[in-house]
C-alpha cells in the first residue's frame, strides 16, 4: 500500500519535539507509536525504527516515531525514561489528530523505552497494546547476577579467552578484581536501590525499578508482545528477574501476553535478519486481535 511520510512538530510544555509520521493512504484503526530509548533518536540503531515504520505503513498501519524532549533534534533538557509521561501524552494526542481514523494504538519500545511505555500504558485507555523489547529493569544486583551467569560462562567457552591464557596474555589480577566486585554485588542481604528524585527537593523514591515496573504491569490490562534477545545482558537480567519472581511470572503468563525470543540476536538487533524477524513478529501480532 502507498503511504506518505510527514515531518511533525509536537509542542510539549513549552518545548518543540520532532517526529516522522508514516501515514498509509488507507489507514487502519490501530496505530503504532515508536518510542526511542536513550541515547538514540527516531531513526533507531541500524535504522531499525525507520525500516519498521515503513514496513508497517506499507501494510496500512500508521506509525509515528519521535524524539522526546532532550533527545535527538527535540528541544528541552535531557530526561530519563522515567520522566516521559508528558512527552508520550503530547505525542499520542498529536497522533490521533493527524490520523483521525485511529481508535487505539500500540506503543513499541526497546530497552528503557519499553520501561517508559509500561509506566505510561495504564494511564491511557487508548493504549491497547505494548511491544516491549529487552525491557530495562537495571539494578546493580540484577546486572551483576546476569553478568556472572551469562558473561563469565560464555567467556569460559570462548577459544579466544583460552588462547590468551595459554599465551600468557590474560591479566589474572584485573580479572580477579572484577570478579570479586561483581560477586560482592550479588551477596545476600545487599540492598540495591534504583532511586530517583520524585519530590523536587533532592529526596528520592527508593522503591526499586523492578518493583515499580511490576506495579505498572499489574495495572495494565492490554495486549503485550515481549521480544528478548539471547545475546544481551539487559534481556538476560529481565528474564532472570521473571524467573525468580512468582509475581512477575503470574502477570506474564496469561494469554494476552506473547513472548518471542531471538537466541542469537544482540541488544539492538543489528543484523538484517534479526530486524526483519522483529518486524514480522510485530506485524503478525498486530493482526491477531
Amino acid at each position: 500500500m502507498n503511504f506518505e511520510e510527514r515531518a511533525l512538530t509536537l509542542r510539549c510544555n513549552g518545548s518543540w519535539m520532532y517526529g516522522i509520521l508514516s501515514l498509509p493512504e488507507r489507514t487502519a484503526s490501530r496505530g503504532v507509536l515508536i518510542v526511542v530509548g536513550g541515547p538514540q533518536y527516531r531513526v533507531g540503531s541500524h535504522r531499525q525504527f525507520t525500516l519498521l515504520a515503513r514496513h508497517l505503513a506499507s501494510l496500512g498501519i500508521p506509525v509515528l516515531r519521535f524524539d522526546y524532549r532532550g533527545m535527538g533534534d527535540s528541544e528541552g533538557a535531557p530526561r530519563t525514561f522515567e520522566d516521559l509521561e508528558d512527552d508520550l501524552h503530547c505525542a499520542i494526542e498529536r497522533f490521533f489528530e493527524e490520523a483521525p481514523a485511529l481508535s487505539n494504538l500500540v506503543i513499541w519500545g526497546l530497552c528503557d523505552a519499553a520501561s517508559a511505555a509500561l509506566f505510561h500504558a495504564h494511564l491511557d485507555p487508548r493504549i491497547t497494546g505494548l511491544v516491549l523489547l529487552n525491557p530495562w529493569v537495571r539494578t546493580d544486583q540484577g546486572a551483576a547476577k546476569a553478568y556472572l551467569k551469562h558473561y563469565y560462562l560464555t567467556r569460559l567457552l570462548d577459544p579466544e579467552f583460552w588462547s590468551k591464557v595459554w599465551n600468557g596474555r590474560f591479566n589474572y589480577a584485573n580479572a580477579a578484581q572484577s570478579l570479586a566486585k561483581t560477586v560482592e554485588k550479588v551477596l545476600p542481604g545487599r540492598k540495591i536501590a534504583a532511586g530517583r528524585d520524585t519530590t523536587g527537593d533532592g529526596s528520592c523514591d527508593f522503591a526499586d525499578l523492578p518493583e515499580r515496573m511490576l506495579n505498572a504491569l499489574s495495572r495494565y490490562k492490554g495486549k503485550i508482545l515481549l521480544i528478548t534477545s539471547g545475546n544481551d545482558l539487559t534481556a538476560q537480567e529481565f528474564l532472570e528477574l521473571v524467573k525468580g519472581s512468582r509475581e512477575w511470572q503470574q502477570l506474564l503468563a496469561p494469554p494476552h501476553v506473547t513472548h518471542r525470543n531471538l537466541p542469537e540476536a544482540n541488544h539492538t538487533f543489528s543484523r538484517r535478519e534479526w530486524r526483519d524477524q522483529v518486524a514480522d513478529w510485530t506485524k503478525e501480532w498486530l493482526y491477531t486481535w
